[in-house]
């Protein structure tokens, strides 16, 4: 599977990051586990820990960097997990390695023992980051923030390129003027609700986000951005789905 001519298809220069600077990956890997009340909250920390996180600092390939725990989502108690790759075939790669890992195996048959199973349900989505996302790495490891996982569903692919002309024109300067700084902007590639825009905000705690979407919402430029974008394009995002998650402690990144 090849990479979809994304750039090519929004056609924004701006878009494209400067020529020597690190970029950010290709891919991400949105894993979703959803759990009930019980012990399955610990034994898929116990796994995560000892299992996926290990395991891909041990082989030296690609692994859970975030690992989310909700606070505020459709379906709780959930833990979310992204992971972040360079191409299709760097996540295949690093999958086989990962299920040939006899540690790993091991961590999960210990995860699958027990009376309770380890989850109720699970999915995977598979998301195309944007060409204006920034470098994962600009996420480092500090005290557990509060994170804000968007997603933008837009009527037609014409309209969500439209969204994404404005997240990569003038929003995403807004945003960091108003104390929002995501950092990943992405589209599903596989998986539900698309067309789309998906994108994950921390924030130092509950108060900072709210006072930074309201200093946002009132802000005279985007109020103005946002009337241009509709005028142009119609309502380019109709839904909006939002979650709130904490950083585990033990999540790579957090």
């Amino acid at each position: 599977m090849q990479r979809r001519t994304f750039i090519q298809s929004v056609g924004v220069a701006a878009m494209l990051p400067a020529e020597g600077k690190e970029t950010a990956p290709h891919y991400y890997l949105l894993e979703q586990y959803y759990l009930k009340n019980g012990t399955q909250a610990a034994r898929i920390a116990d796994y995560l820990k000892n299992g996926p996180i290990e395991a891909s600092a041990r082989l030296g390939v690609p692994g859970p960097r975030f690992v989310l725990e909700a606070v505020a989502a459709p379906h709780m108690p959930q833990i979310a997990c992204i992971s972040a790759y360079a191409s299709i075939d760097e996540m295949r790669d690093a999958r086989k390695k990962l299920s040939a890992d006899s540690k790993l195996q091991a961590a999960l048959a210990q995860w699958e023992t027990g009376e309770e199973p380890p989850y109720e349900s699970y999915s995977e989505v598979l998301l195309e980051a944007a060409p204006y996302a920034p470098p994962l790495e600009a996420a480092t490891p500090g005290k557990p923030r509060i994170f804000e996982l968007r997603l933008y569903h837009s009527p037609t692919e014409k309209q969500l390129k439209a969204l994404h002309e404005r997240f990569a024109g003038p929003e995403i300067k807004i945003f960091h003027r108003n104390g929002i700084h995501p950092v990943l902007y992405s589209s599903t590639l596989i998986g539900p609700s698309k067309p789309n825009l998906v994108y994950l905000t921390p924030f130092d705690d509950l108060a900072a986000r709210e006072k930074a979407w309201a200093a946002f919402g009132a802000d005279p430029d985007w109020i103005k951005a946002r009337a241009e974008s509709i005028a142009k394009a119609g309502q380019i995002s109709s839904t909006m789905q939002i979650s709130l998650f904490k950083g585990a402690a033990y999540s790579p990144l957090r």
